[in-house]
């Protein structure tokens, strides 16, 4: 199992530091789909009680991250073709609506942040980096609608499908195309153009979802 190793036998927030350790390795790929989660282990590796760990894989589980099976215990949960393509439709209608909300209320600092991230985007070779990448542009961008609630679910919405995201990138063109279409979204920002802003995310979220669903498909014979 690779997680980073934390000593929080002191930390007030166990649950917190477990929760996001675990988040974090599941979304980058480093804890595979299927892969069982002890918590005895993860309670040695962080040096803490079991009871952190207990709270923090229910949190997991509520965000759909990990699942819990008769006679396994709790695993790293696995999407399947269905769900993931209802969350790229989710993820269409949503963050279209935030970009059409953010796009009259971005300022020129934001718009800069916007294209130093979508640089950021285009120059990294480390598909590691490229969620990480990728979340910065489209959410610098969405901030301007002032709807947290709304990036909250949206966040969540990543989460569960990042994972799948990063070997699209990896084992197509998806990383050039989607520097594409992300140019063209900052253009259309940059022009205070709402609806073509909403229509090119909208287009960029189903697109990606297609391409994800051809490769798993392929993958899972």
């Amino acid at each position: 199992m690779k997680l980073d190793r934390i000593d929080i036998r002191q930390t007030a927030s166990a649950t917190d530091l477990v929760f996001e350790a675990l988040r974090k390795a599941i979304i980058e790929g480093e804890l595979a789909e299927g892969e069982h989660l002890r918590q005895d282990h993860i309670a040695q590796m962080f040096n803490t009680s079991r009871i952190p760990v207990r709270e923090a894989l229910q949190r997991l589980e509520q965000d759909g991250l990990v699942t819990t099976q008769r006679f396994k215990g709790t695993v790293v949960a696995a999407l399947s073709v269905s769900e993931i393509e209802e969350i790229f439709e989710f993820r269409a209608l949503l963050e279209s609506e935030m970009i059409r909300l953010a796009v009259p209320s971005l300022t020129r600092e934001q718009l800069e942040a916007a294209r130093a991230n979508l640089q950021a985007f285009a120059e990294t070779t480390d598909p590691g980096s490229w969620g990480e990448a990728n979340r910065n542009f489209h959410y610098g961008l969405y901030e301007a609608a002032d709807r947290p609630y709304h990036l909250q679910i949206i966040r969540s919405s990543l989460d569960r499908v990042d994972r799948y995201l990063r070997a699209q990138l990896t084992l197509t063109d998806g990383a050039q195309r989607a520097n594409r279409e992300h140019m063209a979204i900052f253009e259309a920002c940059r022009k205070g153009d709402a609806a073509e802003a909403a229509d090119l995310t909208r287009a960029h979220i189903l697109d990606a979802g297609r391409s994800l669903l051809s490769i798993l498909e392929k993958r899972r014979g």
